[in-house]
């Protein structure tokens, strides 16, 4: 059986990497002072998708589901009906790249605006539309950011601030990641109209940079913010994100140690994760694993340190690549086994609903 990750790295060799997907291998953290409730069985919710990134619900309980080679907007309901609202113009679905992030408005019983994250022609950009049952003109909000065949980021979420949080990718020109005048190779902290958040530390969208490729946004119960990061050779990552502080990349892969940068929370092999969404749900944060092919859940200590790693599903679904909870407080995850790297089953790609102890 193969190792769980480890907080203490020790040096080792490094291998040859991916982007979604690399090898390598990583340490442990301690026990949780009591180990997790196993979770409920798994039910197919939907099934016939191609490629689905990122999930998100309206206020009706529906959620709103991007697939990234399609272009396609997808309205899934609890009961797994899932109807294409849309295609958004201008997606350019290569690589890594396509229609990747999704999110709703705080406020879209108001508003009615839906927030998507994509790559266009020129660069990868987050629009928005107002969705009253269809979807209305796309509405560029920040665009510039920089796109690549691989680590595009791509996920977005509103935090408990009500300000959208954007993922970015160096897209394999690492010295972006520590230029705090490029949006890639960070996470950026914009209003519902794309601007500079009030109290953004550089005087500019970005609230956080020395990232590789974050594609996993997510807050616990206390407003702490967490987020995957794809490693290189050796170690995919969870970190704490706080306002201002550098996670490293390129000049370190893990646990540095170095004092001008932010340790990740926890780190993994590269072939036993690969993370990407990531949600927060029951005291765990549940990370989307897709080389590793298992859903790891985080069980995190009331001062916002990861206990004991737990795998869930190992090798069961193959990739997966979204993890969101529900409003009625199960668990979706979506699989990724159409995106080029995997090796798609019967009924492939996916929506998995999983009730929580």
């Amino acid at each position: 059986m193969r190792r769980l990750a480890l907080i203490l790295l020790l040096p080792l060799a490094a291998c040859s990497s991916g982007s979604e997907g690399g090898e390598g291998t990583a340490s442990t953290p301690a026990p949780m002072p009591s180990s997790p409730g196993s979770l409920g069985q798994p039910r197919d919710l939907t099934t016939g998708l191609a490629v689905p990134w990122a999930v998100a619900f309206l206020p009706s309980g529906d959620a709103l589901v991007t697939e990234r080679n399609s272009a396609r907007v997808l309205r899934v309901t609890p009961q797994g009906q899932a109807t294409p609202i849309g295609t958004v113009p201008g997606v350019e679905a290569e690589g890594e790249g396509g229609l990747m992030g999704v999110a709703v408005s705080p406020t879209f019983n108001q508003d009615r605006l839906v927030y998507l994250h994509f790559t266009a022609s020129d660069d990868n950009r987050v629009v928005r539309f107002r969705y009253d049952g269809r979807m209305g003109p796309i509405q560029p909000i920040v665009t510039g950011i920089p796109k690549g065949g691989n680590h595009n980021g791509g996920r977005i979420a509103f935090g408990p601030d009500k300000f959208l949080y954007i993922a970015t990718g160096e897209v394999n020109e690492t010295q972006l990641a520590q230029d705090k005048d490029s949006l890639g190779g960070k996470i950026l902290r914009v209003t519902a109209e794309g601007k500079p958040a009030p109290g953004n530390p550089f005087n500019s969208r970005v609230w956080t940079y020395g990232h590789r490729n974050v594609q996993g946004l997510a807050w616990d119960d206390k407003g702490r913010m967490y987020a995957t990061e794809f490693g290189q050779n050796t170690y995919d990552e969870i970190n704490r994100i706080e306002k201002g502080k550098n996670y490293g990349w390129p000049e370190v892969e893990g646990v540095g140690g170095k004092p001008e940068y932010t340790d990740p929370l926890l780190t993994w092999s590269t072939d036993e994760s690969s993370p990407s969404g990531l949600a927060y749900a029951k005291g765990s944060l549940w990370a989307a694993a897709l080389r590793g092919a298992r859903l790891w859940q985080v069980p995190l200590t009331a001062d916002g340190k990861a206990a004991r790693p737990v795998p869930h599903f190992e090798d069961r679904y193959g990739r997966i690549r979204a993890a969101v909870q529900a409003p009625d407080g199960a668990l979706w995850i979506t699989t990724s086994n159409k995106d080029g790297r995997g090796d798609p089953q019967q009924g492939d790609d996916r929506i998995l609903t999983i009730p929580l102890p």
